[in-house]
């Protein structure tokens, strides 16, 4: 099979190929409106403060996204741009023939009709390299420290959340290339979606903006501030939490001028995990939003 990456297909068309166009109905309704208030910027080593806490509890119930204001410890700007820098070269070496780990996320993609170009790494075993294992160990820390304030946020046991996941729950590194399009009014980089895991870790391109959040069906754009990072929930924690906090639906729009490029680590849970609404959460006053059941019969792990 020959297969086109989205590099060689955006060179050869000055007009978008017809699958990848947004439906008549929705075209005009690409721009973001105008921000009621600024996505929440946490400092993850100050959410022992009861401010700060309460800064991720309202983020993680309006938006269900927050940004953090460092890089992973001891990461650097130039450090991670050149990992963006490194999977860039890797996607044009494979030309025609991704390789099998990008095979699927392609497909994927495809079938979304997004204009992205991906290629997925499994981090958990890593086999990626020393970069990516290096990277995946920082966002790991990360993404337990989010899950122990937000268990103590609800009043948990502080590692509540971190003794439902098991050593088989899956992880994935995702890089995401998106061409300049010629026709941004009428092409998503990546369709309207909520993540099926449990938590996802994006690094975004500093330089070109294309990230947009939906709230109360208005979208608006995710701002790209140097030297952070956007966290938000996946589906599987939203039910942890009995919908307390929010898994956002989410899009990528193009750039007519600019190519982007991001990075995103997506922590999942295993096929068979059983999925409920954590027992501290119920009573008589909230009762549960959701039944108990095994992700995959949900399709709600990345397995």
């Amino acid at each position: 099979m020959v297969w086109t990456t989205v590099q060689e297909l955006a060179a050869a068309v000055e007009e978008p190929p017809r699958q990848y166009l947004v439906h008549e109905q929705d075209q005009g309704l690409l721009a973001a409106d105008q921000m009621p208030e600024p996505i929440p910027l946490i400092d993850l080593s100050r959410l022992t403060a009861d401010d700060e806490a309460d800064k991720l509890r309202a983020a993680l119930q309006t938006w269900g996204l927050f940004l953090i204001r460092t890089l992973p410890p001891r990461a650097t700007q130039s450090d991670a741009s050149a990992q963006l820098g490194v999977v860039t070269m890797a996607m044009k070496k494979h030309g025609d023939r991704p390789p099998p780990s990008a095979r699927r996320c392609i497909c994927m993609l495809k079938l979304l009709n997004s204009s992205c170009n991906c290629l997925t790494l499994h981090q958990h075993p890593a086999h990626d390299g020393d970069v990516l294992l290096e990277y995946a160990s920082r966002t790991k820390r990360i993404r337990d420290l989010v899950f122990q304030s937000i268990a103590k946020i609800l009043d948990l046991e502080e590692d509540y959340f971190l003794n439902q996941i098991s050593n088989k729950d899956p992880g994935f590194a995702r890089f995401n290339y998106y061409p300049p399009c010629p026709r941004p009014d009428l092409v998503l980089g990546m369709r309207p979606h909520s993540d099926g895991g449990l938590l996802t870790i994006v690094f975004v391109d500093h330089d070109v903006g294309g990230l947009q959040v939906e709230r109360d069906g208005k979208w608006y754009n995710v701002p790209a501030k140097p030297y952070s990072l956007v966290i938000n929930l996946a589906d599987c924690m939203e039910i942890m939490c009995n919908g307390i906090f929010r898994s956002p639906v989410h899009r990528v729009v193009t750039n007519a001028e600019k190519e982007r490029l991001s990075l995103a680590v997506f922590y999942a849970v295993d096929g068979e995990t059983m999925l409920e609404p954590a027992p501290g959460l119920l009573d008589d006053r909230r009762p549960p939003r959701y039944g108990k059941f095994k992700a995959k019969d949900f399709g709600l792990s990345l397995d």
